[in-house]
């Protein structure tokens, strides 16, 4: 966003810095404060929570910083902050510091981060983060407390469902009606766990319980879900549809392969397919009514519909975290929230023959993968959401690839997460 760079640049100028602290030290937090530290005018990372604070001190190291400083109480924080990097083992002292301005959440976990939104939020700190799992879960009502709150609560750019959203943004501006929004994917196999995973993990240098979720489709689920709740589409159907082609097939043959009719005479719809190029790209498919726009369209090579075919392609997660981190914090523009009710929840699906008894283990290990459900469908068929299942009892046996239900379960005590839900069911009913 070329606004975006003239707006940081100035900050820097004026020696007024966006004053950073990050939520995790995984793969992509580490490249994310690489980029903040070493490439970002008018932004600056003070402070990362990890709960292993030494792998918080190395990300810091690895971009370059010195003198990192390990503290666990606010004093001390707000002290240090003020003259080194600082690392703790305790988010909440990022969110409660009057040094900070805006939270780069980057766990990946429903359960804790939910508390780290709430905890941002109740201390007025813009949210910003990679959570697609919390957004597709609890996004509806967390958004709900931040604007209560008045402070923005956005996923960031650079993985794929905000570039989808600018993608969105930028097909309608244009006056074209977007109808799909889309995903590229190179493999889907719902039956990937972290052992088939391992080697590809490794190579890497991921974690494979992430790098499974990508295979087996629950991280699409997430992506696509949290793209329908902010544009207000649902899907065609139970774990979309996901065609896949001959691969280095041009993305211009989504026009074909999903149904015209049935997509402009409805919300919309969000998908994905498996093995087109360019990749891991995204693409949106949009509808005119003008026919005068119409032949334009047509001498500017997007074919003659009724479906037209827009596609980034590329996706550079960490990279574009800080563009999202300024639009939220100069511009109060949000790249991407829920508008309000859910239109699609991700569920829970058996990945093998499950047992009564048995506790179900999280997204991306070996119990179960995630499906995208129209809301309205997985709320009248009490379906549980993959985001609340990890550590769930299970009450009976359960088939492969059965979706399983509230009932079937006995959910965890104390969680935040089933609190949050709880309150968007009853808020959004």
């Amino acid at each position: 966003m070329i606004i975006v760079d003239t707006a940081l640049e100035q900050l820097e100028k004026q020696g007024k810095p966006i004053r950073v602290g990050m939520i995790g030290a995984g793969f992509m937090a580490s490249g994310a404060a690489l980029e903040i530290i070493k490439y970002k005018k008018g932004m600056k990372l003070m402070a990362i929570s990890n709960r292993d604070s030494e792998k918080a001190k190395i990300a810091f190291e690895k971009a370059g910083a010195s003198h990192v400083v390990k503290v666990e109480s606010l004093d001390s924080f707000d002290t240090n902050i003020l003259s080194f990097p600082v690392v703790t083992t305790n988010y909440e002292l990022l969110c409660e510091s009057k040094n900070i301005d805006v939270i780069l959440e980057m766990t990946g976990d429903v359960e804790f981060g939910a508390k780290a939104a709430m905890c941002a939020i109740k201390n007025k700190k813009h949210f910003v983060s990679f959570n697609a799992e919390l957004f597709g879960t609890l996004g509806s009502i967390l958004k709900k407390y931040a604007d209560e709150a008045g402070v923005i609560f956005t996923l960031a750019d650079g993985d794929q469902p905000v570039v989808q959203m600018n993608l969105y943004r930028f097909v309608k501006g244009l006056g074209i009606t977007p109808v799909l929004c889309g995903n590229i994917k190179g493999l889907h196999d719902p039956y990937r766990t972290p052992t088939t995973q391992a080697e590809f993990a490794a190579k890497w240098k991921q974690n494979p319980v992430m790098v499974t979720s990508f295979a087996d489709g629950s991280k699409v689920s997430f992506e696509q879900a949290v793209v329908a709740n902010a544009t207000g589409m649902g899907v065609l159907q139970r774990g979309m549809m996901g065609p896949t082609v001959e691969s280095g097939t041009n993305i211009d043959v989504t026009t074909k392969l999903f149904p015209a009719e049935k997509l402009i005479n409805s919300k919309g719809a969000v998908d994905y397919v498996v093995g087109a190029v360019p990749g891991p790209g995204v693409f949106v498919l949009g509808t005119l009514n003008d026919d005068t726009q119409k032949h334009y369209i047509n001498l500017y090579k997007l074919g003659e519909g009724p479906l037209y075919c827009f596609y980034t392609p590329y996706h550079l997660c960490h990279f574009e975290a800080p563009t999202t981190i300024a639009r939220a914090f100069i511009f109060k523009d949000t790249a991407l929230a829920p508008l309000g009710r859910p239109t699609v929840d991700v569920i829970a699906a058996a990945k093998r023959d499950l047992k009564a008894g048995q506790k179900i283990d999280g997204i991306g290990e070996y119990d179960t993968y995630g499906l995208c459900e129209n809301y309205d469908t997985a709320r009248s068929e009490n379906l549980l959401p993959i985001g609340l299942a990890q550590d769930c009892i299970l009450n009976r046996d359960i088939k492969k690839d059965e979706a399983i239900t509230f009932d079937d379960v006995t959910l965890p005590e104390g969680r935040l997460s089933d609190k949050l839900w709880t309150e968007q069911i009853t808020h959004f009913s």
